[in-house]
């Protein structure tokens, strides 16, 4: 791949940082949903579970950072019903698997994909399937470079984004899409971050002309999706994965369930995700 350097955004290294931390470095007073982010699934997902009083529980939650703001939305209506206390970190797939490999402690892992899991699955005892992951081809507003797919990102005059290959799920969909089409020799990379929000960022700033993106991500004023089916085969599941460090925690319990309640799904659903089942 043809390289060009270009300044990669302050939040790549924030968030690094902040994930490094381990279970220190979590979402500040464990609930950190910001009230106007409610807004977007209307306030109107109300569990019809019977809430458990685990005032006295906590969970320690992995989260892949793509997904923060539904997933924390989840997590603060689980602490509101229960008083479960909730602590949330949220980071690349490869920061998490390390983590979780070196404090063997945690509860769920929230992974864009499956294949997420997989190098810690001596730790997982179980996995249910959220929310379908679905990968886009994101272009500058008014899509100036007329980029009608995968093939056309081979341009000479089209720089493009991805996440890293090697720390994030999406990274690693541009780079097998890149080989599938034959681009990979000739495709013009301008950066890679290290979380998938970046990556409609670097586009809207205009330093990218398209990325590979999730389609909930794609939501900024000044990047839209490119109308192509190139992608339809790279749809990925976010699976819930239960770490054995709780295998007996009634707090695990009770989130286990309240994940496929309708109060769960219908934050997904307010944020573009579509239900795995």
């Amino acid at each position: 791949m043809k390289k060009i350097l270009v300044t990669v955004l302050a939040l790549s290294m924030a968030l690094a940082l902040a994930a490094c931390g381990g279970q220190g470095q979590k979402s500040p007073g464990s609930v950190s949903g910001n009230p106007a982010d409610s807004a977007a699934s209307g306030e109107a997902a109300v569990s019809t579970l019977a809430a458990p009083n685990l005032g006295d529980q906590s969970l320690l939650i992995y989260c892949g950072a793509g997904m923060q703001k539904p997933f924390q939305e989840i997590a603060d209506a689980f602490q509101k019903e229960t008083g479960c206390q909730m602590n949330v970190t949220y980071a690349n797939a490869a920061q998490i698997q390390t983590q979780i490999t070196e404090s063997k402690e945690g509860d769920y892992f929230i992974a864009g994909s499956a294949d997420e899991v997989k190098p810690v699955k001596d730790n997982v005892s179980g996995s249910v399937d959220l929310v379908k992951h679905i990968p886009v081809l994101a272009v500058a507003k008014g899509n100036p470079k007329g980029i009608t797919g995968i093939a056309d990102l081979g341009k000479s005059d089209i720089v493009t984004v991805i996440g890293d290959p090697e720390s994030t799920p999406i990274g690693k969909i541009a780079k097998k899409a890149f080989s599938d089409f034959g681009v990979t020799d000739t495709v013009t990379l301008g950066a890679t971050t290290t979380t998938a929000p970046q990556l409609a960022t670097v586009v809207g700033l205009g330093e990218a002309d398209a990325a590979i993106i999730w389609k909930e991500n794609c939501n900024a004023d000044s990047v839209e999706i490119c109308e192509t089916t190139d992608l339809d085969g790279y749809v990925k599941t976010v699976p819930a994965a239960r770490l054995t460090f709780s295998a007996d925690s009634v707090a695990a319990d009770e989130f286990s369930t309240f994940l496929s309640s309708d109060a769960a799904n219908q934050i997904w659903s307010a944020y573009g995700y579509e239900l795995a089942g």
